[in-house]
């Protein structure tokens, strides 16, 4: 697959996440949170919780679940994002947690893993 293709998968995998969390009661307070050191998909709330959500999105298994592509690497990365997201937007103390959101753009069908791994939060 082209990283045109990627990049369209992603983005079509993004648009069907976000929208699976505002049909079962989700807020959405960012989309594509970028800073130098990586992007967080989608940033939520649950009134409860701070929802950190990286979405991967995938047309087959044949690569494994999807799942399985937020290593350690990558966790780090979106706690490091997730810190900066927090400082910029003061919400210092604020209960946080990191979702993975599966598409599989072949048959439609969504998983929703909460709390998926635990956090390097710094601030």
């Amino acid at each position: 697959m082209s990283k045109h293709e990627n990049k369209t998968s992603g983005s079509r995998g993004e648009k069907l996440a976000e929208k699976y969390l505002r049909d079962n009661g989700y807020r959405i307070l960012a989309r594509n949170f970028t800073t130098d050191i990586g992007e967080i998909d989608l940033i939520a709330t649950d009134d409860e919780f701070l929802i950190f959500v990286e979405v991967k999105a995938r047309m087959s298994d044949a690569y494994g679940e999807p799942a399985e592509a937020v290593d350690v690497r990558k966790q780090r990365k979106l706690s490091m994002v997730a810190s900066q997201y927090i400082k910029k937007s003061m919400l210092f103390g604020a209960p946080a947690r990191f979702d993975v959101i599966e598409v599989r753009l072949d048959t439609g069908k969504i998983s929703h893993i909460e709390n998926a791994f635990d956090s390097y939060l710094r601030y």
